[in-house]
């Protein structure tokens, strides 16, 4: 209605054309635009350019206020003019002020010229995204919450009557490969991506998206590439981009395209394909099509999930920026994944975790799961001094986490009753702390996979029936921790006087493989021992002495399996740990 009674008026002034002209650009971007785009209305050419008058206003006099504190009314004051608030219909005296403010405008005094209309997108472009661009942070924003299968079309829709810049839509991908649910969106400028923070918590569909600041560093690390095929594949501008998943590995360029049959041609036939591949240039099973309208791509969507040779394929909605980051993430992946640091058997001999019935220790309960050595020290006091060097050792869960316990070694058991009685329940970051003495046994027994309670000790679990809880005892414990990390000499934070200890000091560089490990018990726990041992969390194996001292005393020659002995594991449970692997392979050597 409004669209014709504008047409019918120009037509008496013998005119076609007209441009809107608004009061700041929040009517006509964060109104307009969005509820039309939720109610599939269609808006004509006219709302896609308009003048911003607070903008011309500063523009035209720039000794006024700045573009974000302009209203009508202060615009109207700074003119002189007068405002008649008393008009009843509602925005009428804004309107007439407005016809005003623009006449004094264009008058001859100040002979403004409206040249630079404010522009809104009528569509999203995609297009590549070179990871040797510059991108501005000010005009990056992270979208949180977004339905796992929301393409970029759906997010520049969330976005709509805002400028997206081209390929400014990088969807994230976990950790195999699948969107997780948020997504980082490139603006033009920061005006725009100001205007975006507004729509925190705005609806898509029934869900509402959370709107953050984020960086430029952070979009290219998600859409930037390298790769020439990938620029080439994406040079092909407003083309649809679909992910294929789950091909046969010798599946071909014709039986992709058999696959999508007449009715979803892909544009530039052959070319319009894109297969993933590693370093090597075996397949992957990915790839990614390119169909030149949205009707093609909706055909091909239809055939989710049908066969192609013995396996189902899965066909998604893509992006370019997606299309980059699983390119960049499989040909980042060696064709064998980097063998761990040789591991050392480290054993100064002085500082060998206790053992024996000697109560000369305390087992701290209840730490915060932040709190590091540095806060054990704190929270000790002055019995910080009589801790036994590298006797500090925090435990860690089966995931590799702070379990709130720890335990110290201290010189006598003397010095760790009067530390238990001292720090029992003492405050530590809002919590505190239960501390009581115990025994180098208790405390191995605890490190070792036991748990120490008032009923008393229980052994360490053990599946494997050739190894009865007593012989623990049987085996010294040693130390296991990377090569350099043995070198590494960090800051003392132990009062005890020590010489300074060279890389001479650590047994020669050996690879230590347990022969026997099969059979022994893996600690599934680890400790922090105190500086200077390591400044890293550190693993913690049992093993023989004849092993370990075989591999102290052995040439400089890393001992390796024999060729063909090392097997490859695929498809492991991502909570599988040491353990689960022992029995997987129990009963060979």
């Amino acid at each position: 209605q409004f669209s014709q009674l504008v047409s019918s008026d120009l037509k008496v002034l013998g005119r076609s054309s007209y441009t809107l002209c608004s009061d700041g650009q929040l009517l006509i971007r964060q109104v307009l635009h969005p509820e039309t785009s939720k109610k599939n209305f269609l808006l004509s050419d006219c709302f896609y350019s308009f003048y911003d008058l607070r903008k011309e206003f500063h523009t035209c006099y720039p000794s006024s206020a700045a573009v974000k504190d302009q209203t009508i009314k202060t615009m109207a004051e700074y003119l002189g003019l007068g405002t008649d608030e008393t008009e009843e219909d509602f925005g009428v005296w804004q309107v007439k002020t407005m016809v005003a403010i623009i006449f004094s405008m264009l008058s001859e005094s100040c002979d403004h010229v409206f040249t630079e209309p404010e522009t809104v997108k009528y569509k999203y472009e995609t297009g590549p995204c070179s990871k040797s661009e510059t991108v501005d942070s000010e005009t990056v924003i992270r979208a949180r919450g977004l339905p796992w299968q929301s393409s970029d079309q759906d997010i520049a829709r969330f976005f709509k009557g805002l400028n997206i810049a081209k390929g400014g839509v990088a969807l994230c991908l976990n950790a195999q490969g699948r969107r997780n649910g948020e997504a980082l969106v490139r603006f033009v400028n920061s005006e725009q991506r100001d205007l975006a923070l507004e729509r925190h918590k705005h609806h898509m569909g029934s869900r509402y998206i959370e709107v953050y600041k984020a960086t430029g560093e952070e979009f290219l690390k998600i859409a930037g590439g390298t790769s020439n095929e990938v620029a080439q594949f994406l040079s092909k501008e407003n083309q649809v981009i679909i992910r294929m998943r789950g091909l046969p590995f010798t599946a071909t360029q014709e039986d992709v395209l058999g696959f999508l049959g007449p009715e979803c041609p892909v544009t530039g036939g052959k070319e319009g394909l894109l297969f993933v591949k590693y370093p090597d240039g075996r397949p992957t099973g990915d790839a990614f099509v390119l169909f030149s309208c949205e009707e093609y791509a909706q055909n091909a969507l239809k055939k989710h999930k049908e066969i192609l040779g013995k396996r189902y394929i899965e066909l998604f909605r893509s992006t370019a920026a997606e299309v980059q980051q699983v390119l960049n993430r499989y040909m980042s992946t060696p064709l064998i994944p980097t063998l761990p640091t040789p591991i050392i058997p480290v054993m100064p001999p002085p500082y060998t975790i206790a053992t024996g019935s000697i109560r000369d220790c305390v087992r701290l309960r209840g730490l915060p799961y932040t709190a590091g050595i540095d806060d054990i020290l704190e929270f000790m006091g002055d019995a910080t001094a009589d801790i036994k060097p590298h006797g500090v050792h925090m435990v860690l869960n089966q995931q590799g986490r702070p379990s709130g316990d720890a335990f110290i070694q201290m010189k006598s058991a003397d010095k760790a009753f009067m530390v238990a009685q001292k720090c029992h329940k003492k405050m530590m970051k809002d919590r505190y702390v239960e501390v009581f003495q115990c025994s180098g046994e208790e405390m191995n027994f605890v490190l070792m996979g036991g748990t120490l309670n008032r009923s008393g000790l229980s052994p360490p679990p053990c599946k494997l029936p050739c190894l009865s809880p007593p012989a623990y005892a049987a085996f010294q414990t040693a130390a296991v921790i990377p090569a350099e990390a043995a070198l590494y000499q960090p800051q003392a934070l132990l009062p005890t006087t020590r010489t300074p200890q060279a890389s001479a000091a650590a047994p020669p560089t050996v690879t230590y493989y347990p022969a026997q490990a099969a059979q022994l018990y893996m600690n599934y726990t680890a400790y922090y021992p105190s500086p200077p041992v390591s400044p890293t969390t550190v693993g913690y194996i049992a093993a023989p002495p004849g092993a370990v001292a075989a591999a102290a005393t052995a040439t400089h020659t890393p001992i390796l399996p024999q060729p063909g002995a090392l097997v490859r594991m695929q498809g492991l449970p991502y909570n599988t740990g040491m353990k689960e692997i022992l029995s997987f392979f129990q009963g060979y050597q």
